[in-house]
């Protein structure tokens, strides 16, 4: 099930540009506002994917528009709280997490993907907490560039997402490491 982020309005598609700009271009300098953010985008696509799971178990939850908005928000608050916690969980957290939403955003949900991007998830998160600057500057343009691909994707909606969502991902994420990295040089 991928998030469907055609039901945000216009106010709400700016917002996640502008938070997915300011990742990417300054994740290193905000990084905490930046964890934060991270794990608040993190959060909110895990509850999203658990709605249905919820919404089977909970037939009041099912039946409330206002719950279906809440808890995904709510998921995303409180696991996006975390991001002001240990720096090193953060970094390899965010590492793992940001694998398995490009997983199941592009490749879908089925078992056997989700087990591959597990495991490069768990490779890469390892890797980010060897190499933490890096690592940072990376994970945040990366998570900049996902919601930016997203609100783009969803705004534009003539262009083909199986097209144009890699290409867009990888190219805001390069740009934006790139940039992090020449304005943090000697930090």
């Amino acid at each position: 099930m991928n998030v469907d982020f055609s039901q945000l309005n216009t106010t709400e598609l700016v917002v996640m540009l502008i938070a997915g700009l300011l990742l990417v271009v300054a994740g290193y300098r905000i990084k905490k506002i930046g964890f934060f953010l991270i794990w608040f985008l993190i959060g909110f696509t895990l509850i999203n994917h658990l709605m249905p799971v919820i919404n089977n178990g909970f037939a009041p939850i099912r039946d409330s528009s206002l719950w279906q908005m809440l808890l995904p928000l709510a998921g995303g608050l409180l696991v996006g709280l975390m991001g002001f916690t240990i720096e090193k969980v953060c970094v390899g957290g965010i590492a793992f997490g940001l694998t398995m939403m490009v997983v199941s955003q592009y490749f879908g949900t089925e078992p056997q993907t989700l087990v591959i991007g597990a495991v490069v998830g768990a490779v890469a998160a390892g890797a980010a907490v060897m190499l933490m600057k890096p690592a940072i500057i990376i994970a945040s343009s990366v998570a900049g560039s996902y919601m930016m691909t997203a609100g783009i994707l969803t705004w534009a909606s003539n262009m083909d997402p199986a097209v144009f969502y890699f290409p867009l991902l990888i190219g805001i994420g390069a740009v934006g490491s790139v940039i992090q990295f020449v304005s943090t040089r000697g930090e």
